[in-house]
């Protein structure tokens, strides 16, 4: 009885910190990761902040079931897909997302038409997770060194990499099945 009246006073006492260990464990996580980036930690900071200014700037503009667009940077260089009804939007989403600061560069992969369904992002999220498993299983460069974004089949590789280490994750991608095409958006180091 008396250990039962320890565990629930120990408990008790841990309630209120309950909300402090997601945000220390988040904080352990990303800043393990910013640890094996190539990318500064002031870069990746700002990529984040990139990301999230460009998506929240074209949701004020446009209407989320008309316009379907992800923001993705990597070292200050941003990669655009999703689909836009017409040329305009294809080209203002552009716009806006320059107007964010410290973007030096965008590819636009964005398509016109209509927004993709659930079941497309869900089968583009599952294509995605399978070519950053095989990253893992191959070994062959540090799999965190490669931001992978998929639309419509097509896999976007992002990343500050070595030439032999873009060809590796290329050639690992390209053999997943489901895989329609590969884009390789990298800086290379060599």
């Amino acid at each position: 009885m008396k250990r039962i009246l320890l565990a629930a006073a120990l408990g008790l006492t841990l309630l209120p910190l309950g909300g402090c260990f997601p945000v220390a464990a988040t904080g352990i996580v990303v800043g393990g990761l910013m640890a094996d980036d190539r990318r500064t930690s002031g870069t990746y900071v700002e990529d984040e902040g990139i990301e999230l200014k460009g998506a929240n700037r074209i949701r004020d503009e446009y209407n989320p079931d008309r316009v379907h667009v992800s923001v993705t940077s990597f070292n200050r260089r941003v990669l655009l897909t999703g689909e836009v009804p017409d040329e305009a939007t294809r080209a203002k989403v552009e716009e806006i997302v320059k107007g964010v600061p410290s973007v030096r560069e965008i590819q636009n992969e964005t398509a016109i038409g209509g927004t993709s369904s659930f079941a497309s992002r869900t089968g583009d999220s599952f294509i995605t997770a399978k070519v950053k498993t095989h990253f893992l299983d191959e070994k062959r460069f540090k799999a965190n060194q490669v931001k992978v974004v998929t639309e419509a089949g097509t896999v976007y590789l992002l990343g500050l990499v070595k030439q032999d280490e873009g060809a590796a994750a290329g050639e690992v991608t390209a053999r997943i099945g489901g895989v329609k095409k590969v884009v390789k958006y990298f800086e290379y180091m060599d």
